[in-house]
């Protein structure tokens, strides 16, 4: 047995291989496309390198604002990281990365501020939003929700939609806007779930999200809660005011607006382009089915196979309403302890909170989008680069002097489309803070009240429709990788013009007949 053991060929036994074995190359796809558009970016950026300088800018009053070589290269900068992340040439989060980077490779600003700027306090808001929309699925709220919503809507698919925007719309009047739509999202990721069992875009996927962006954004102008926007433009509107005489009134400490003199002035506008998105929505991206048939009964079938609410769910729900309950207390009560306490902290309460009770994980925080927090933390590095280096001022200052000259509604609109570029690159607060004085001293020569001034700004700081940075709801929305930046980009266009129109018609008639001061005689 040895020998013939021994005798046996190597191999022997085993299957027989081929005699030659060939492995075609794995071709390589260029994308030039992606190529060019780097390149194109760049090339912005480094032209900006190039050019020695930039004319000074000359406000009505004769004061000059000249542009430091830092302010510049900031603009450079801008709007290289725009074209990054309109066309996608990688990640949108690594995009914002290469904003701090850039900043401190060629001395724009320090690493110890261009680098801060991504855990700056708006940054913490947004992560603690996203946490709580964690928190509702993780608990399975959200399919309680969904499941709620769906049982009242119906089946017909417009009506979903419209469904969707009201309950987002109404949310903001309560609660900023950002946790809104980190609440809302995997609700609706429930929805198109049902409706489509493919992981593909769908037409409907298209309009339920970027509907759900651009709604949070509409709601968001009509109370002081629906985002931090408002009460900061109201802060330097009484600054800005001081000693002004306003409808033959003299307001020595400036005037201070109201908290339901702006509903009242905001809510037609805000309602009406909840439904103007809607229309937008149903005629841009209309669904691929008009019905989801059987979608109630299944919808009431899936509630009662949740059963009665688990104490996870009813935990989350407390903690989302003592969060508002902080926000509502630090809204009205002239309290230090709950004025001063930052809209971050509080945001955060539901974090520690949910992890404390273990209603969340460690392998629930692996699933939070840190792309989209990069996003943000990119976005307010731009935004303070912008502002520190004084590009932003000068650019506002030789946009306005523009329609220094023009008829009083043509120069109002003007701010509000200025507002309106901006607010899609950097934070709306920033973009009011940067338009709203020099454009109040440009109003005085033309007869412009300031009170229209200043909610035309705030209407359009609201509303960024084009790109992502633009409002936290926004870059939510894009998880749902049911669209691109570009589609994003491109279809914004459409609300945005339909936004100025109706503002026009505000500006001209609506507002004056609600008693808003719009001309000073």
């Amino acid at each position: 047995m040895a020998e013939e053991t021994k005798k046996m060929p190597v191999g022997a036994g085993l299957p027989e291989m081929p005699e030659e074995i060939v492995i075609a190359p794995k071709k390589v796809v260029i994308d030039y496309k992606r190529i060019f558009f780097i390149l194109f970016g760049l090339g912005i950026f480094f032209l900006f390198y190039a050019i020695p300088s930039l004319p000074d800018a000359v406000d009505p009053g004769g004061k000059v604002f000249n542009l430091p070589w830092e302010g510049k290269m900031a603009i450079g900068l801008f709007l290289m990281a725009g074209t990054w992340w309109i066309f996608e040439v990688m990640p949108i989060g690594a995009t914002a990365i290469a904003i701090g980077l850039f900043q401190v490779i060629f001395l724009i600003r320090p690493a110890n501020d261009a680098l801060r700027d991504f855990f700056d306090p708006s940054v913490w808001f947004i992560f603690g939003s996203v946490v709580i929309g964690t928190a509702f699925t993780a608990s399975g709220l959200t399919k309680r929700m969904a499941y709620k919503m769906l049982n009242i809507v119906g089946e017909r698919t417009n009506f979903i939609l419209l469904g969707t925007f009201l309950v987002v719309g109404a949310m903001t009047l309560i609660m900023a806007h950002t946790a809104v739509a980190a609440a809302i999202f995997p609700l609706l990721v429930a929805i198109h779930g049902l409706y489509s069992e493919s992981d593909q875009p769908t037409k409907f996927g298209k309009g339920l999200f970027i509907g759900m962006a651009w709604a949070a954004g509409a709601g968001s102008i009509i109370t002081f809660l629906g985002a931090a926007r408002g009460v900061a433009a109201a802060g330097m509107f009484k600054q800005f005011t001081q000693g002004a005489s306003i409808k033959g009134v003299l307001y020595p400490q400036g005037y201070d607006i109201g908290f339901f003199e702006l509903t009242w002035y905001m809510l037609p506008l805000g309602v009406i382009m909840i439904f103007a998105i809607w229309l937008i929505i149903i005629t841009l991206f209309k669904p691929e089915r008009a019905n989801i048939d059987g979608l109630r009964g299944r919808a009431a079938q899936l509630t009662k196979e949740l059963g009665p609410m688990s104490n996870k769910e009813k935990f989350v729900l407390v903690t989302v309403l003592a969060i508002i309950t902080l926000f509502f207390l630090k809204a009205f009560l002239p309290i230090p302890a709950f004025r001063d306490m930052d809209r971050a902290g509080i945001m955060l309460v539901g974090t520690v909170a949910f992890f404390l009770s273990r209603t969340l994980t460690v392998e629930d925080m692996e699933t939070i989008p840190w792309n989209i927090i990069l996003l943000f933390g990119g976005a307010m590095s731009i935004g303070f680069c912008l502002w520190n280096t004084k590009a932003a001022e000068w650019l506002a200052v030789h946009w306005l002097t523009l329609f220094q000259a023009a008829p009083p509604l043509v120069f109002i609109l003007s701010i509000a489309f200025f507002v309106l570029v901006l607010t899609n690159f950097i934070m709306n607060v920033a973009a009011i803070a940067i338009s709203l004085p020099v454009s109040l001293v440009i109003a005085k020569y033309l007869g412009v009240a300031p009170h229209v001034i200043l909610f035309a700004s705030l209407v359009t700081a609201g509303m960024p429709f084009n790109l992502l940075i633009g409002a936290a709801p926004n870059a939510i929305a894009y998880e749902s990788k049911q669209f691109t930046t570009g589609e994003f980009f491109t279809y914004g266009w459409i609300p945005s013009i339909i936004l100025m129109a109706v503002l026009a018609v505000f500006c001209a008639f609506i507002w004056h007949w609600q008693g808003m001061p719009v001309l000073l005689k």
